[in-house]
């Protein structure tokens, strides 16, 4: 697949509409396309619904139905994409993700928006802060975590030659353009120089640039790796940007268990870096609340002063040698 630069009106769009207008543009173009939804609702998603209705599929309040659904649809050629908040996807339809799709290697694609403390005053009923640990270990399936709208606009066209089933996981609201993406190759840096790399995914490159930018106040020069496809890891072009480093951090609104914290560490482990670790994430005891996305933030130190100050603290006791 080839690299999308995004065009200037993304950087005003909201990171799921970016994906969906895409979607919409194939589907005009391609009647095999479906989407199927469970009353939910989005700008592009109306467009869509109101333009080609008999494209889509409101299966009303019921995940479960509505994965097993889109496999009967996929096994019978169409090219199925299934919407909706991404902890209904995850969680409440896991058995029909793991047995319809996973196990019988079905082309769909499962679109969650929402991702980590997204609906941060809806509470634990609607935070996706334990969608990669599951994900990511559910086999034949492909895992993409988007930090940017032009980077979730360039997943769509996926659907046109979908290999078995894909997650891609969304945040909502509108984030700035970070530059070329490419999905084929599933890791970007955008900010290159440093002995420390930072890792992140979603959302939360862009906290890491905020550390990076904190800790070039204090003389310490940080790369920042934009890691979008967590499954399967793009191991070479990963360990190949981490080259040269001496240490790792990893930035991730999701719980500690099982995220991209586990997942780097495993990639070092693995591939015989010998690179110390530092994990950012929500701990077990504090994954469970609701209020304010800064205010939940702070509370777990996942605010950028938070994170430079505690990386301060441990690159200065990792030279110390304590």
């Amino acid at each position: 697949m080839h690299p999308i630069t995004a065009a200037a009106p993304l950087s005003r769009t909201d990171m799921r509409d970016a994906f969906i207008n895409v979607l919409y543009d194939i589907a005009r173009a391609d009647r095999s396309v479906v989407m199927l939804s469970n009353d939910f609702g989005a700008p592009g998603l109306d467009r869509f619904r109101a333009e080609m209705p008999e494209q889509f599929i409101n299966a009303a309040i019921s995940e479960q139905n509505m994965i097993s659904t889109a496999a009967g649809m996929a096994m019978a050629g169409r090219k199925v994409v299934v919407y909706s908040i991404a902890g209904f996807l995850t969680l409440r339809a896991l058995e029909q993700v793991k047995i319809d799709l996973c196990v019988m290697k079905t082309p769909v694609l499962l679109l969650g928006v929402g991702s980590g403390y997204a609906y941060s005053v809806d509470g634990p009923t609607h935070h996706a802060t334990e969608d990669i640990a599951v994900m990511r270990s559910l086999a034949n399936l492909t895992l993409f975590s988007p930090s940017e709208p032009a980077q979730a606009a360039a997943l769509a066209p996926l659907i046109t030659d979908l290999r078995g089933p894909h997650y891609v996981r969304l945040d909502r609201g509108r984030w700035p353009i970070l530059g070329e993406s490419d999905p084929g190759l599933g890791v970007r840096s955008v900010r290159a120089e440093g002995e420390l790399a930072l890792v992140a995914t979603g959302i939360m490159v862009h906290r890491a640039l905020e550390v990076a930018a904190l800790l070039a106040g204090q003389g310490i020069s940080a790369r920042v790796i934009d890691l979008f496809r967590l499954k399967p890891v793009p191991v070479e072009a990963l360990t190949g940007l981490l080259d040269g480093v001496t240490a790792v951090a990893t930035l991730e609104e999701h719980g500690l268990c099982g995220g991209l914290g586990g997942l780097i560490a495993e990639t070092i482990a693995d591939a015989e870096l010998g690179l110390p670790l530092k994990r950012f994430g929500i701990p077990d005891d504090q994954l469970y609340a609701y209020g304010e996305r800064a205010r939940l933030h702070a509370a777990r130190g996942l605010d950028a002063a938070s994170v430079a100050a505690t990386l301060l603290d441990w690159l200065a006791g990792r030279k110390g040698g304590r």
